[in-house]
């Protein structure tokens, strides 16, 4: 039995198969993104060990196909056991276990990559200061106790969790949520306008402005807004129910719904307003956000500069000076972001990615990759190898053909005695 796995963990048919299957999951995933959009393909095809199917109306899934990372969990199974079986260490094999090394570091690498490394925007106006970034790819519920002056004590609630419905008991709180409706992706709606059902809640903005379900979004540069009718709980007494959704919190969404709101719900009504009610003498905010990941540190936006090409509005530097105070690592300095500049701090790289619009304040994209020296290392790994093959191969070559006899000499000097003429007649 261990003998069949071996040989089966080893063979070539293993690989052969792994490359075809990894070859199909490109082209589907690829024809997949024109109606899925490339995030939710990578999520679902790539960065999954099967590809479930739903059948119309079910809420079962049913593997069909394998992911990205069963293939290259196999690929690398593949590589190290037929490494182990087959090549012994020697002098002349360095270059290729090198190189078989540094592929497996590579793929490894790579799946680290995926469940480690996280992208968030920080967005600051000039002279704010906040200590969170944001996920605009996914989002979560927000209870918010504010009854305390110096912090707040709030409880996040995955958006997944609103997708399947029902009670959520929040801990720490005592109050139940009650999800009554949920679209995965909304736009805001007028009592008269056309359209599908619509939210309407009891209290809140939700009185006035309804939102009504949309067509998923599947374009790189967009996102879903998704919105939500929440019912709040305390113990068996109902508060009411309030809508929730990213075009009330998330720019530039927010940006939109200002200019949509004077046509929709007619002038004077405020939709920054936070939503929040109370029981038994504590203030709740509720509101549905993209997720926050906060930092124990502090970003202040100083200025910020947009520099363009003389005489067009063509972009040619983004500068945001920022002033970084972290008293726990005793860190209280300004400093200078811009393109191919970033700021590397605690693990995570502060990039200038773009700006609000009419210069009012900057977006930095905040990378955290604990994994990120390994492509180098296998790249490094790999040529070293290749290198090592090829001068290992050079100096065989070159012993072999100093060890080869001399060739024998020839002259084509001709004895004028051994010649003869024939007469004449």
């Amino acid at each position: 039995m261990i003998d069949r796995v071996a040989n089966f963990l080893t063979s070539l048919k293993l690989t052969v198969v792994c490359l075809a299957l990894a070859l199909i999951l490109v082209f589907v995933g690829t024809l997949a993104q024109v109606h899925l959009g490339l995030y939710r393909v990578q999520s679902e095809f790539f960065r999954s060990f099967f590809i479930y199917w739903s059948p119309t109306g079910s809420h079962w899934k049913i593997p069909v196909f394998p992911g990205g990372w069963l293939i290259g969990l196999a690929l690398v199974m593949n590589l190290i056991a037929a490494h182990i079986k087959r090549f012994k260490f020697t002098r002349k094999k360095i270059g290729l276990i090198a190189i078989h090394l540094g592929l497996i570091i590579l793929l490894l690498g790579q799946f680290l990559t995926e469940i480690s490394q996280s992208e968030t925007q920080m967005r600051i106006s000039a002279g704010q200061t906040i200590n969170y970034s944001e996920d605009n790819r996914h989002n979560e519920l927000a209870i918010i106790d504010t009854t305390e002056t110096n912090h707040d004590h709030v409880v996040a609630i995955p958006e997944s969790w609103l997708a399947k419905g029902g009670d959520l008991q929040l801990p720490g709180l005592p109050l139940t949520l009650r999800v009554k409706k949920y679209y995965f992706n909304a736009i805001p709606a007028g009592p008269m306008s056309g359209g599908g059902e619509k939210i309407k809640a009891q209290q809140g903005l939700g009185r006035s402005l309804l939102f009504t379900a949309a067509p998923p979004k599947a374009r790189m540069d967009d996102d879903n807004s998704p919105a939500a009718l929440i019912e709040v709980l305390s113990g068996q007494q109902s508060l009411g129910d309030w809508t929730v959704s990213t075009w009330l919190t998330k720019y530039p969404f927010f940006e939109m719904l200002q200019q949509q709101i004077g046509g929709i719900m007619g002038p004077g009504v405020k939709v920054n307003a936070p939503q929040s009610f109370t029981v038994g003498g504590r203030t709740y905010q509720i509101a549905l956000r993209p997720i926050r990941s906060y930092k124990p540190y502090n970003l202040s936006l100083q200025q910020f500069k947009h520099d363009s090409y003389a005489g067009t509005d063509i972009p040619k530097n983004f500068s945001s000076r920022i002033h970084l105070n972290d008293p726990s690592h005793g860190e209280n300095r300004d400093v200078l972001i811009y393109m191919n500049n970033p700021l590397r701090y605690r693990g995570e790289t502060f990039y200038q990615a773009s700006f609000e619009e009419g210069d009012r304040g900057t977006i930095l994209q905040v990378v955290r990759n604990p994994v990120s020296v390994a492509p180098y290392l296998a790249c490094t790994l790999v040529s070293i190898g290749l290198l090592a093959q090829f001068m290992t191969h050079l100096f065989s070559f070159a012993k072999r053909r100093s060890k080869q006899p001399a060739p024998l000499p020839t002259s084509n000097h001709v004895n004028e005695s051994t010649v003869s003429t024939p007469l004449s007649v």
